[in-house]
């Protein structure tokens, strides 16, 4: 079992939730969060004064999937949140992360059938 925590553009939620749903995976916790990386932030107009933001917004998926999955996960996520042929600068990152178990928690399920 894995953890796969993505990070993509709040404009690739749906093509993301869709191309995971093809392949099966319809069980995710989605999260908005903020970000800094190579993007260096952006500038912002606010009240007619320019300001510069540096956590851009992002938003981040937890997916917990068994072995079987992890690479058909990752293409689908790879290629729905990719922008353009060749993707470009702040299109997301996606970490594989080892998970120990997994407990179901309305009964008694544990291991990879909890997933």
């Amino acid at each position: 079992m894995r953890m796969i925590v993505a990070v993509i553009q709040p404009t690739k939620l749906q093509a993301v939730q869709s191309a995971l749903a093809a392949i099966g995976v319809e069980r995710m916790t989605v999260c908005d969060s903020q970000g800094y990386a190579r993007q260096k932030g952006q500038t912002a107009l606010y009240r007619g004064r320019e300001y510069k933001t540096h956590l851009l917004r992002k938003i981040t998926l937890e997916i917990a999937v068994n072995d079987d999955f992890i690479e058909r996960t990752i293409d689908a996520i790879v290629t729905a949140a990719r922008t353009g042929p060749q993707g470009s600068i702040g299109d997301g990152k996606i970490f594989v992360l080892p998970m120990g178990e997994a407990f179901q928690v309305d009964s008694d399920v544990v291991g990879p059938e909890a997933v």
